[in-house]
This record gives structure tokens, sequence and C-alpha cells, in this order.
């Protein structure tokens, strides 16, 4: 079952609002668990966590920075990539 435009942005914004918040504390609680590496280590291990919170979200946040696409009456552009002409 594919969630609508509107349910995925709702699950975003909740994700983004209490769900990273969360992750955050459990991601330093967990590594404050174990005796503190070096700093490299430690930096390795949060971006590590850092890139592992999004892979179970990615088609939740895939497209929720475009236009609705089932908005009636919203006209598709095509560009070229070069801006708006004048």
């Amino acid at each position: 079952m594919a969630l609508s435009y509107k349910a995925r942005r709702r699950w975003a914004l909740v994700i983004l609002l209490i769900g990273m918040p969360l992750y955050v504390v459990a991601a330093v609680t967990l590594v404050g668990l174990i005796e503190r590496p070096s700093f490299l280590v430690e930096l390795v291990i949060y971006v590590g966590l850092g890139f592992l919170w999004a892979l179970p979200f990615r088609f939740i946040f895939r497209g929720i920075g475009q236009a609705d696409p089932d908005a009636p009456g919203v006209a598709k552009e095509k560009t070229d990539g070069q801006g708006p002409s004048v």
C-alpha cells in the first residue's frame, strides 16, 4: 500500500520532530556505554549512525520537497536546470 503525498509529509514531520531526537539520545547513550574511543573512531560511529537512521525511511522522505503531484491545477514545469526564463 503506497502512502499519499500528504501522508508521507505528515510521517516525515513526526519522524523529524519525535523520532530523530529519540534516536540521537539512544545513539549517545549506546556510545556512552562503551569506554570512550578515540576522536576519529567516535566520529566514524556517529557518522555511521547518522546514515543508519535514514535507511528505513527513504521512501517517506523521497520527493517531500517537491510540489504535490496529486494536487489539481498544479502545472508541471519542465526545466532544463538553467533557472526561470525571463
